[in-house]
């Protein structure tokens, strides 16, 4: 009886004993120790703050520099200024345009593919954590959003659209400019359609293949080896099947516009996103804000086109004349949606422009009007809101993914710091420390 009773009280010790050491040998937070934290939501600055991060979570964002346990890994950014990771909603990390003379036609998506690697690290390392990636050639972006999970390469959390869906001649047709012997009508499972059969089937192959969401290009383009850049190049019966169809899968949608026609169809058939927005006027504007559609302005690309139609040259004979009248517009379109109140989502068209270059966007937005805050939260706050993930990304507070990038300086007050980018940290993981 008493050995019993020996065995049971022990028993209760080793299993107390154990417990113990299971809570000790838990995995150890990152304490980081923020001198400043911006809340982009508000444009405040919170002082002498540490952000409590375990695995790739924030757990908790306290006042004061709290003590730490003997296991905590604390990262020293008192003298700094800290905000959540930035994310860009229009990137083409598959492709960077080059001069007419230095194309190469028919790139495998093999090298595509290579090339996204490195673009994806560059875009990482300049502060943004996530990217939306509206069209490339085919599964690279899908695959390359695997390897970076994987933590095979480097590069931002990537939420993509694989292939742009087009109509035939439209921006988007991959055989557009070539000899009409050189290659067979494209299908919708290669990105054209013509109907809304076409349409329906386009959108279920890119669930099938995976993708986070839909591109469409709703009207002509800049660059695309064609006439007009503004045309509209769906019907509303064609659009209604993508974007009802696209909802059903849970996918959001944009579309790549220029002209008001496309733009109007687009919105009252619920796309999620408007790109480039051109010749956007006060009516699209005021059905953009009836429907909650986000205006992408991408205002790097029409400068940057505008810039290289001035080189001899530098863009094929049919794409000139659109990068000259096109590109100088779009940064007084945006600077109208900005004051009329139209919800506005960080995005570059980096790809045009080269990778890693994305935070000149913030200094033409902000030289068009719109103010250093704004300008912040809408590559935080207002991007997560787009995709739908504001539950886990554009804030820091409890519950959120651990994407956390820091400056020197103040960014509220001078925006032009923003291409000094001294600490990146992407669930959890920290990329880049110079600070």
């Amino acid at each position: 009886m008493i050995n019993l009773l020996k065995y049971k009280k022990l028993k209760k010790i080793i299993s107390l004993m154990c417990f113990l050491w299971l809570s000790n040998a838990s995995y150890s937070d990152t304490l980081i120790y923020a001198g400043n934290l911006i809340d982009t939501e508000n444009g405040k600055i919170r002082k002498e703050v540490t952000i409590r991060i375990l695995n790739n979570e924030i757990v908790d964002v306290t006042s004061g520099y709290i003590r730490p346990s003997s296991n905590d890994e604390i990262v020293n950014l008192k003298n700094s200024y800290v905000l959540p990771g930035f994310m860009d909603m229009h990137v083409h990390l598959t492709s960077e345009y080059v001069p007419k003379a230095e194309r190469e036609e028919g790139l495998e998506p093999e090298f595509n593919a290579i090339f996204a690697v490195n673009a994806a690290s560059k875009t990482l390392m300049a502060g943004f954590t996530s990217v939306r990636n509206v069209g490339d050639s085919g599964m690279e972006t899908i695959s390359l959003r695997k390897a970076i999970r994987k933590g095979l390469v480097i590069g931002p959390r990537i939420f993509t659209s694989g292939k742009t869906i087009a109509t035939t001649g439209g921006h988007g047709d991959p055989t557009n400019g070539l000899s009409k012997d050189s290659y067979s009508p494209p299908t919708p499972e290669e990105g054209v359609i013509d109907s809304p059969d076409d349409a329906r089937k386009a959108v279920r192959q890119r669930y099938k293949d995976g993708v986070d969401g839909i591109k469409i290009t709703s009207t002509g383009g800049v660059l695309s080896v064609a006439k007009s850049g503004e045309n509209p190049q769906f019907t509303d019966i064609e659009l209604e099947a993508i974007i009802s169809t696209a909802k059903d899968y849970g996918l959001w949608t944009a579309a790549h516009a220029h002209g008001k026609e496309g733009m109007k169809r687009a919105v009252l058939a619920g796309i999620s996103s408007i790109e480039h927005g051109t010749y956007m006027d006060q009516e699209i504007m005021d059905l953009m804000k009836a429907n909650g559609t986000y205006y992408v302005p991408t205002i790097m690309a029409g400068n940057w086109v505008a810039e290289k139609a001035k080189i001899p040259n530098f863009f094929p004979a049919l794409v000139k004349p659109k990068a000259e009248k096109i590109g100088p517009i779009i940064q007084s379109t945006f600077a109208k949606a900005y004051k009329a109140g139209v919800k506005i989502a960080f995005g570059t068209d980096s790809g045009v422009s080269a990778h890693g270059d994305n935070w000149q966007e913030f200094i033409l937005m902000t030289t068009a009007g719109m103010s250093n805050k704004d300008a912040l939260k809408s590559a935080t706050i207002e991007t997560a809101k787009l995709l739908g993930v504001e539950d886990k990304l554009g804030q820091i507070k409890p519950g959120m993914l651990a994407d956390i990038i820091a400056f020197e300086d103040n960014p509220l007050e001078d925006i032009s710091i923003v291409r000094n980018v001294g600490f990146v940290m992407k669930n959890g993981v920290i990329f880049k420390q110079t600070l």
